[in-house]
């Protein structure tokens, strides 16, 4: 058997969210006429207490929406050295909304409100406004790090005081909410704008939300069209959505308890120098010299283990519902047998 740990992306839809899909009531949603496009928004705004939301085809699209329609150039977005919305978006933010950045380095991919207050640049002539903080949770490169609502209120707080909008990049929300128990009621209001993957650990074949107040989503909905994100009818994928949100969050936790054992086996073999805390569903981990990532690779290729380089001695795991526990287990065996 082959065994897919590059990245939770890889998922296709269940026997059940193919069957949803499939009996979908579509319309033309640039029109707002996808019945099931609109029940999808309405249900995840309502689920995180927010007046509206906005379908899109990935969450790259609805973190740069987010960033557009919260900013106007010359003015700069704070967030962590390792966040999506810096590393992994082809420098969205200066392309689309011709702003620049102002790089925390916090821990793991997690900032504190004390980092955020000292980020913020005094208002002259030749510096940026700062006037957008950008949180991801779980946080990718971070390896799957998360926020809790303790951590996260205080620097809230120091966005309302200081006139700054707060965006959450929340692709894997949902791993961190089944490990902290937490609620989608509770987290929305915290921030100015939300943004979920749908088809990472969710498994739904294509798509992101965008989630904020109405005034927000309106404006949102215009530069989703100018990006060429306007989906006709976009009911077929929404459908897959709800089956999501109704039928596969819960299961994320084993999803998460996988990526732990995993972690908890790499910490004990002889060529690994380091392995990140695994809080969710991502494990990376790096390898001691002379190993180098290419050829680590090269001999899990070999035993059916697929996984991706994320540096030159940096190796990243993805668990999700597409691998068992009898995987993990096989997993297990091949990484034994490279010791």
């Amino acid at each position: 058997m082959e065994i897919n740990l590059t990245s939770d992306t890889v998922t296709r839809p269940t026997p059940g969210m193919l069957e949803a899909m499939m009996a979908a009531k579509v319309g033309d949603d640039v029109f707002g006429e996808d019945p099931t496009v609109n029940a999808l928004e309405a249900k995840i705004a309502a689920l995180f207490n927010k007046e509206a939301a906005l379908f899109c085809p990935s969450g790259t699209m609805t973190n740069q929406i987010a960033i557009k329609t919260h900013t106007q150039p010359l003015d700069e977005m704070i967030c962590d050295e390792y966040s999506h919305v810096y590393q992994y978006e082809t420098g969205g933010y200066s392309f689309n909304s011709g702003i620049g950045v102002n790089l925390i380095q916090g821990s793991n991919g997690k900032i504190t409100a004390e980092q955020v207050a000292a980020a913020i640049k005094p208002v002259y002539d030749w510096l940026p406004l700062s006037r957008l903080v950008v949180l991801e949770n779980t946080c990718n490169k971070g390896g799957g790090s998360y926020y809790t609502i303790e951590e996260l209120a205080p620097i809230s707080q120091l966005c309302r005081e200081r006139d700054l909008r707060i965006h959450l990049d929340g692709a894997r929300l949902f791993n961190a909410l089944v490990e902290t128990g937490e609620s989608t009621q509770d987290i929305g209001p915290l921030f100015d704008s939300i943004s979920i993957c749908l088809s990472k650990g969710l498994g739904a074949p294509v798509g992101s939300l965008l989630i904020g107040n109405a005034a927000f989503i309106r404006q949102a909905r215009r530069i989703r069209k100018v990006m060429g994100g306007g989906m006709r009818q976009s009911g077929f994928l929404a459908a897959a959505g709800i089956y999501a949100l109704d039928h596969q969050v819960d299961r994320l936790k084993e999803d998460n308890d996988h990526a732990k054992k995993l972690g908890k086996v790499l910490t004990e073999l002889p060529y690994v120098a380091m392995v990140r805390p695994v809080q969710s569903n991502i494990v990376i981990f790096d390898l001691n010299a002379p190993e180098d990532s290419a050829s680590f690779l090269e001999k899990l290729a070999a035993k059916k283990v697929k996984a991706v380089a994320f540096g030159p001695q940096t190796i990243r795991f993805v668990t999700h519902l597409e691998v068992s526990e009898l995987m993990i287990d096989r997993t297990i065996e091949v990484l034994r047998s490279l010791s």
